[in-house]
């Protein structure tokens, strides 16, 4: 039976290698999906420039983020004048379409009024409408990166979106996750392009973060769901909902437009798949496209030609937890054990797991569950402890600054998890292509594997 294990904060006085990543960031990164915004933290220089560099590692592209420059002086008598200083900078200098702001520590420990800190604004300056501006409290010291996430794209929601008394009938809203890539973001819309449907995705990370060369240079986001898309998204005919972390942003649109929400707690596996493409073809009236019938044909051949190399694999994963929820649904479903499951943070999600351990956790966690293990899934902070106690690491999540194009990858979908099968299966089929070579060098030798001691093998 699982059971959910939660280390109490007296049992481990500092977390070695961290898994955690903060709200602010994931605030920031939902934001980047925007076209022409520019993301604001207020707080401090250090809070931007340590979520900058993280960002910029894993998607090797320019990131825009910019900072209230919070000091000692300000963060004791409030930040107001800081703050107002920095939109009123970047919309002279920079012209973006929206500014998004997420609070840090500082600003959240001082309890800084963002809601009166908007209307405020908007009083002092009403010169500057034109530009759309979303606040959204993030606290570093409290939840995770998909709560930041998620709490971007509900402000935006709120601010932004416009009840219609017009239906769409071929316009469908797409609140996509945090643990969507910038691949898996494409891949969605050409699902839901397939059956004539015209998706707004939200946000769209494909068209800002999976690299584009401009010939000029923009201090702002480059492509992303624009403003007008955003506001019109209250005309759709439906809702799709990707992750438990967005369904707080999926009731609050269908509170906010009466547009239905449909809720996918994952789109990697053969099963969620069929959900997805059952729904599109009820909203459209049309029969899945040729290509998706190919799809779906080809992984259910890759599942039957992978399950060899699952079956009884005893593997570990470290993840944010709707990613975490869909990487350890697919590999219970080709028949591996998962014997841990690591979450940066409490969620909801993590009560639906099936593993053998679940706990709220860091890297140094894995490594002393994962030493039996046959494989370890994270992201590219994961490696040394996989390096120490000798298990593979397949990287996924955020970040992965150590293999070229962490942003393009794709996980979801019936080409999508195909892809994940392949890849995670060829570690497998590897490994023991290594054991058979150390046995048939051992039999060549004639000592039996190496049993004399020799260098043979």
């Amino acid at each position: 039976m699982s059971h959910i294990q939660r280390f109490p904060s007296a049992a481990k006085a500092a977390l070695t290698n961290p898994l955690k990543m903060s709200q602010p960031l994931g605030a920031a990164l939902a934001y980047l999906g925007v076209d022409r915004c520019l993301p604001l933290f207020h707080g401090s220089q250090g809070c931007t420039a340590f979520g900058l560099v993280l960002l910029v590692r894993h998607f090797r592209e320019a990131i825009p983020l910019q900072t209230t420059a919070m000091d000692q002086v300000s963060t004791i008598l409030g930040g107001y004048d800081n703050l107002e200083q920095a939109i009123r900078t970047i919309v002279e200098r920079n012209k973006p379409a929206m500014i998004g702001v997420a609070t840090t520590g500082v600003t959240e420990t001082k309890g800084e009024d963002m809601g009166g800190q908007y209307t405020l604004f908007r009083q002092r300056n009403p010169d500057m409408a034109g530009t759309a501006l979303v606040f959204a409290n993030t606290p570093d010291f409290a939840g995770g990166f998909e709560d930041g996430f998620a709490a971007a794209v509900t402000a935006m929601v709120e601010r932004l979106v416009e009840p219609s008394p017009v239906r769409i009938p071929t316009q469908v809203n797409v609140l996509a996750g945090s643990h969507l890539s910038p691949g898996d973001v494409e891949e969605l819309r050409d699902i839901i392009e397939g059956f004539g449907l015209s998706p707004i995705m939200l946000p769209d990370l494909s068209l800002s973060m999976s690299g584009r060369q401009p010939t000029d240079f923009t201090a702002t986001s480059l492509g992303g769901v624009t403003v007008e898309q955003i506001r019109a998204m209250g005309a759709s005919a439906a809702t799709i909902v990707v992750g438990e972390h967005m369904r707080v942003a999926g009731n609050a649109l269908e509170l906010k437009t009466d547009v239905p929400s449909h809720f996918f707690s994952r789109l990697t596996g053969l099963e969620a798949t069929d959900k997805l493409v059952r729904l599109l073809m009820e909203l459209s009236g049309k029969p899945a496209p040729a290509r998706l019938r190919r799809q779906r044909e080809a992984l259910v051949d890759a599942m039957l030609d992978g399950h060899f190399f699952y079956s009884r694999k005893r593997i570990a994963v470290a993840l944010e937890p709707d990613l975490l929820y869909a990487v350890t649904g697919f590999l219970t479903d080709m028949g591996a054990e998962v014997v841990a499951a690591v979450s940066p943070t409490q969620s909801p999600v993590l009560e639906r797991l099936k593993a053998a351990t679940i706990m709220v956790g860091d890297h140094s966690d894995v490594e002393t569950l994962a030493r039996d293990a046959d494989l370890i899934v994270s992201n590219s902070h994961g490696r040394q402890g996989a390096a120490r106690i000798g298990v593979p690491l397949h990287r996924m999540g955020l970040p992965m600054f150590d293999r070229l194009g962490a942003g393009l990858r794709v996980q979801v979908g019936y080409r999508g998890t195909r892809e994940l099968l392949c890849d995670i299966g060829n570690l497998f089929l590897a490994r023991e292509m290594d054991h058979e070579d150390h046995d048939e060098a051992g039999e060549s030798h004639g000592c039996g594997g190496g049993s004399c001691g020799c260098n043979a093998v």
